[in-house]
């Protein structure tokens, strides 16, 4: 009877012990949050300038004084981008191997590292997301094209991706169609051939320009406190290590190229740039990849070598930094920092069209 009586709580009492733990547990939350408590020590408006100054907002669009834009043109674009019928076997699209509904990478069941291609055949390198790509410096890992315009020429016909034979059986393809007359002619008015394999990558790039994933950081840069204190160290921790020397400007990264293995030798199977130039000093040196929807673009690297966020900081901070590694609660930090560059997907922008009939001319899939 003496244990039971000293384990009794009335009721009333029991409740009000639980309302005040809990007023106490939400003050302390607040306390945590308050967007003028110091972070690291640091003022909270000193490091909002200082990341604004490092990096900057995403634009809706990112224009080009070589390529203008027009409604048509993006509509003619975005049935391109998902167009099956500019692969041999017309079972590929761009859509393929950038999906736009899971933040431009391929997740295809067995593609794992690299994309499928042709005949299921494997690339060598990871598909790069198509979101806010039109920002970089240059297009693919090696920097082999300049732009997007010039990028969305390639994959059709690599024989390991989409495999068509040449520009010719294209342009036959895409004039075969009956839909795709009126397309292109809106998009290039007052051409007399408008349906060339330039035009058609033109068009890619247009639409692919839009292809913008506002987030959270855009946000904060804007003055709104959208990261709690946590993200907000991560992000004082990304900037000490130094992370910013080549992930910079508004899309996080994508505007130079870096050899991978800055501080700590590492020789990867894939010599990069070099193959392009030919410059000894080149070798290894690929471009420094966007970090905006970093969280949802696994695996990383230009191999796909890096499964998961974590171990792709933990090797950057290693091989790319003097800092040499740093301890797993602030691997975490940064990977939340991280995390908020996840942008909103256009969703009415890259809804799908309705595939275009076939007409009485159009080539039949060629699975050789």
């Amino acid at each position: 009877m003496l244990v039971q009586r000293s384990c009794f709580v009335p009721r009333f009492l029991l409740l009000a012990t639980l309302l005040l733990a809990t007023s106490c547990t939400n003050g302390q939350d607040e306390a945590e949050e308050d967007p003028s408590a110091p972070i690291d020590g640091l003022d909270p408006e000193t490091l909002r300038s200082q990341a604004n100054t490092q990096f900057g907002q995403l634009p809706s669009v990112t224009t080009t004084t070589k390529y203008t834009l027009s409604d048509a043109k993006i509509a003619l674009g975005r049935q391109l981008f998902y167009e099956p019928r500019l692969s041999k076997n017309q079972d590929l699209s761009c859509n393929s191997c950038h999906a736009l509904n899971d933040f431009g990478v391929d997740r295809r069941s067995g593609a794992g590292k690299t994309s499928l291609g042709h005949r299921n055949q494997l690339g060598t390198r990871n598909s790069p997301s198509v979101y806010n790509a039109a920002r970089h410096i240059a297009q693919f890992w090696d920097g082999r094209a300049a732009n997007v315009e010039e990028q969305a020429k390639g994959p059709v016909l690599n024989p390991v991706e989409m495999a068509m034979t040449n520009e010719s059986s294209v342009v036959t393809m895409l004039s075969s169609i009956p839909g795709y007359a009126p397309l292109f002619q809106s998009a290039f008015p007052g051409v007399t051939k408008p349906i060339t394999y330039e035009n058609m990558a033109i068009a890619i790039g247009a639409f692919e320009r839009k292809l913008v994933t506002k987030d959270r950081f855009d946000r904060y840069l804007d003055g709104e406190n959208t990261l709690s204190h946590a993200e907000a160290h991560g992000l004082n921790l990304f900037m000490q290590t130094g992370c910013p020397s080549c992930h910079n400007g508004a899309g996080i990264g994508g505007q130079e190229y870096q050899k991978l293995g800055v501080v700590k030798v590492y020789m990867p199977s894939d010599v990069g740039r070099y193959a392009v130039t030919n410059k000894t000093t080149d070798r290894y040196v690929f471009k420094v990849p966007s970090l905006r929807n970093i969280e949802k673009t696994a695996p990383y690297f230009h191999d796909g070598s890096q499964p998961t966020l974590t171990s792709a900081i933990k090797f950057m901070v290693e091989y790319q930094t003097t800092t040499g590694s740093l301890p797993d609660a602030d691997i975490e930090a940064i990977a939340a920092f991280l995390k908020t560059l996840t942008g909103t997907l256009p969703t009415d922008y890259i809804v799908e069209p309705a595939k275009l009939p076939g007409g009485s001319s159009t080539p039949p899939p060629d699975p050789r």
